[in-house]
């Protein structure tokens, strides 16, 4: 498998944006049939570059993360991202998980700071780490990895300190060892303009920066997303997912509309590529990859 930061150079220097993926992992063996045999093949159909797993609250899901990654990259032959965040890890343990995924053939780590089981406030576990930027000096140091990282265009919901603050962390982040960087989903093209030139041109951040992209399914699934991870919903999207509250397969249309716009708008900007939230579905995101003609 290859090493993502090779495949940003690969398709930069053919003047290509790298397309990616985000699964999570099922709560079910049918949940895990139904992504590994029929919703990844046919994301597979689009030739993506990569995809990511996340990793459950607290590190819930990790054996099932694990699982998946393997999976994904023997039977599938397409590089996979393992996400791995600093809650309730101490350095001892999280060392034992680097050398699962280089047995793995991973390559590839997510370093996140990681949302506490249950909610509530993030407390570092004892010999463990309290920031990302620590995890990611720590994968640094333990191998040859390609490492991502999060950034937050409209800022982190749980920095108290704003967006500004937020955006120095993922300096950090980058100066401890991150080769790019996945941002969280957002639906105002403008927030993330803003956060690209800020920490470009104003914190010197010279790595790929790829926006984080969601075709909307319903108006009550993404309401609640969006209060989850605290990105907004601007008025005029508010006023259309109102008026298709109660047809899903309205909302799920409209939402390939929607991302697609979006897309179109962000590649003219020049981004290095795209990562899609799929919420382990299909068939939105291969849509809107084809009115993009990059399936």
């Amino acid at each position: 498998m290859k090493l993502i930061r090779d495949i940003f150079a690969e398709k930069k220097a053919l003047g290509k944006p790298v397309v990616s993926f985000e699964f999570f992992p099922p709560k079910t063996d049918d949940g895990d049939r139904n992504l590994l045999e029929k919703q990844i093949p046919a994301l597979l159909a689009t030739k993506p570059d990569f995809c990511s797993v996340t990793y459950g609250a607290g590190g819930s899901t990790r054996e099932k993360t694990l699982m998946i990654v393997d999976r994904i990259q023997r039977e599938h032959r397409l590089t996979a991202l393992a996400h791995l965040t600093c809650v309730n890890h101490t350095q001892a343990e999280v060392q034992a998980l680097l050398e699962k995924f280089q047995k793995l053939g991973c390559k590839n780590i997510l370093a996140l700071r990681g949302d506490p089981p249950g909610g509530g406030e993030f407390k570092a576990t004892p010999n463990g780490f309290e920031f990302s930027a620590e995890l990611v000096k720590f994968i640094r140091d333990a191998g040859d990895f390609s490492i991502g990282v999060a950034g937050f265009p409209e800022g982190h919901i749980a920095n108290k300190n704003g967006k500004l603050a937020d955006w120095r962390h993922l300096q950090e982040k980058v100066e401890a060892g991150a080769d790019f960087v996945l941002t969280q989903l957002f639906f105002d093209n403008a927030d993330f303009f803003e956060f690209r030139d800020h920490v470009t041109k104003k914190l010197g951040v010279q790595v790929p920066i790829v926006p984080g992209i969601i075709s909307i399914l319903s108006a009550a699934q993404i309401t609640r997303f969006t209060q989850l991870c605290g990105s907004k919903i601007p008025a005029s999207l508010k006023t259309k997912l109102d008026e298709l509250a109660k047809d899903d397969e309205a909302a799920a249309k409209f939402g390939i509309e929607y991302a697609t716009q979006q897309c179109e708008e962000l590649l003219r900007s020049g981004v290095p590529g795209l990562h899609f939230y799929t919420l382990n579905k299909a068939y939105s995101t291969v849509q809107v990859l084809k009115n993009l003609k990059l399936a």
